[in-house]
């Protein structure tokens, strides 16, 4: 009888295992996809969000804050290097491979915070530039790309602009390497 018993119990066990594995398989491929979906996203410039993979983890290089945007300027670790080593305050331009993302939120007043301060709200943009000499030879060696992001459907989508649209505001800063923001000390 305990033998029976033994081996009914296995079987339930086993069941249950296998109906777990088998719910959450599918929620585990979706999430996975839904995790790929930016990644596979290409702006009308050729320039990849893939090719910012990580940029979540990037080092903050400055921010900004517009009335209707908070921003934070984020940059690979290439680029972090070469402002650290002086650029572009030196007169050394950026080297190719310098990536840089501008997230962008709509920020709310704090309603924890015992003093009047704006903190993010809705995420809205990634904003980024990449620097390849060769590729982008017509913007100073930089291209541009715009990600939106839609809160309620939890995706992003290539903006349409012109690979052209953010080198048109940059070109102010020309001497700068294109690039507005400084490197914040710390």
């Amino acid at each position: 009888m305990s033998r029976i018993s033994l081996r009914h119990i296995f079987n339930v066990r086993r069941m249950t295992l296998v109906t777990a594995i088998a719910v959450a398989s599918p929620l585990l491929v979706l999430d996975i996809a839904a995790a790929q979906d930016k990644y596979s996203l290409q702006s009308p410039s050729g320039i990849a969000f893939a090719d910012f993979q990580g940029y979540e983890d990037w080092a903050v290089v400055s921010s900004a804050r517009t009335d209707e945007v908070l921003k934070v300027i984020v940059a690979n670790p290439i680029m972090v290097d070469a402002y650290k080593a002086g650029v572009p305050g030196n007169g050394q331009p950026f080297p190719d491979g310098s990536k840089i993302a501008k997230l962008q939120w709509k920020p709310k007043k704090s309603t924890e915070a015992q003093f009047d301060v704006d903190v993010p709200d809705v995420f809205s943009q990634a904003f980024v530039i990449e620097k390849n000499s060769k590729r982008f030879p017509q913007s100073g060696g930089w291209g541009y790309a715009l990600f939106n992001y839609d809160a309620a459907s939890d995706k992003f989508t290539a903006d349409p602009s012109p690979s052209d649209c953010g080198h048109a505001c940059h070109v102010a800063v020309k001497a700068k390497d294109y690039i507005f923001h400084p490197y914040q000390k710390r």
